[in-house]
């Protein structure tokens, strides 16, 4: 088998985990590839007898699984480099939160082991699909897997975004902004911004504005086959917009339009098969503190 290895590159304490990721994988039987800029980083860290691996800046896509080492942020930008060859991902935490890499770096052996016989299993993930108007204007990704967050720009005030589904006008947001996410990033900013949790296989988006000027303004969440148009009106004629936090500015007569991307990601789980179990230990859902 085949592993293709993206990392977090301004982790400098925890590269010693990245000498034993690769070990135990090529001890396991895998034939390496690492990406272009993590080889830059290991090679300045690292100064250990490490396993032959070839070294990649364009996309192996016969790779048979992808190895992302850091946090859910590294999780997210190889997701962006992977999806579209629907390349499997597994998520080594040498974060913090962990949420989506939720593979321990103490339990290598064992994940090396389990990956090596197949005793895995994948959870297929929906990302958003971007599309901008006029269609000069481009995106250097235009997939995200968590959410697509429109936001004022730091010196603004609020900006409206005039929100249609499927061509029919829903509502005019008055806000420091909108994030429109998957049920992947349901636990990310639109959990902090107060939308709900939706469970992996919903069939489902939710729009979540950021900081709304109107009490009667709530999260909204509908079926994942629709499309969204957003447009947007700000006092400095621009906005922020963030696929899972990759960000550039826009200008106010650009359109926005979201919908369900014709591939998915496939998420590798080992240690947390199960997404309640995940968001207990990880997040602390439901936890009493009187039950303690």
């Amino acid at each position: 088998m085949k592993a293709i290895i993206f990392g977090n590159i301004y982790q400098e304490k925890k590269a010693a985990y990245v000498e034993s990721i690769l070990c135990e994988l090529s001890m396991a039987g895998f034939d390496l590839i690492v990406d272009e800029m993590f080889h830059t980083f290991i090679s300045k860290h690292l100064d250990g007898q490490l396993p032959q691996y070839a070294i990649s800046s364009e996309l192996d896509k016969s790779a048979d699984i992808a190895i992302s080492v850091g946090g859910d942020g590294t999780f997210l930008h190889t997701a962006s480099r992977v999806a579209e060859a629907e390349i499997p991902i597994l998520g080594i935490n040498t974060g913090r939160l962990g949420f989506l890499a939720d593979m321990a770096p103490q339990q290598l052996h064992a994940m090396a082991s389990n990956l090596a016989k197949g005793n895995f299993k994948t959870e297929p993930r929906t990302l958003l699909s971007t599309t901008l108007s006029p269609l000069e204007v481009k995106l250097d990704h235009p997939f995200a897997l968590n959410e697509v967050a429109v936001l004022k720009h730091d010196n603004s005030s609020t900006i409206e975004i005039t929100t249609h589904i499927n061509g029919k006008f829903l509502t005019n947001y008055t806000a420091d902004g909108l994030v429109v996410c998957t049920p992947t990033g349901s636990t990310g900013y639109s959990l902090s911004a107060g939308g709900p949790i939706l469970t992996p296989d919903s069939r489902a988006f939710c729009l979540s504005p950021v900081a709304p000027h109107s009490l009667s303004i709530r999260p909204v969440v509908l079926c994942d086959d629709v499309e969204v148009t957003l447009s947007v009106s700000s006092r400095t004629h621009h906005f922020m917009i963030a696929l899972d936090g990759r960000s550039q500015s826009l200008k106010d007569d650009v359109q926005i339009s979201l919908k369900k991307a014709p591939h998915t990601v496939h998420v590798v789980k080992i240690a947390h098969p199960d997404f309640f179990d995940t968001l207990r230990q990880k997040m602390m859902w439901g936890a009493d503190k009187r039950m303690l």
